[in-house]
């Protein structure tokens, strides 16, 4: 099983494109920003865009802006993060408590 920590997931490469984007960014610094090659990012602005998340501005030289509804995913991804941590410690913490329980039943 992979290490979970070393691959950000879906929501949070969502949420590194909007950060990076912030009040306009064009796609080369969000590409170096986020550690995503063209293709990938190119995938991803498509859909948030489409999402209502970003928006497009200019067609030459397009700027990718983040919306209203980008900004509420932004406060709602940063609350569920802190949460998923705060469980993931709590996890931790209790797989210890199992591990020195099962030392002391065992003798170890």
């Amino acid at each position: 099983m992979r290490d979970r920590s070393k691959y950000r997931s879906r929501l949070q490469i969502v949420a590194d494109i909007l950060t990076a984007a912030g009040e306009g960014a064009s796609k080369t610094p969000i590409m170096f920003r986020c550690y995503l090659n063209h293709r990938v990012l190119s995938k991803y602005l498509d859909e948030i865009v489409g999402a209502g998340l970003l928006r497009v501005e200019g067609s030459s030289r397009p700027i990718y802006v983040v919306t209203d509804k980008g900004k509420l995913f932004l406060e709602r991804f940063s609350k569920y993060s802190e949460r998923r941590k705060r469980m993931e410690q709590s996890i931790n913490n209790a797989l210890s408590d199992e591990t020195a329980l099962e030392q002391m039943f065992c003798g170890d």
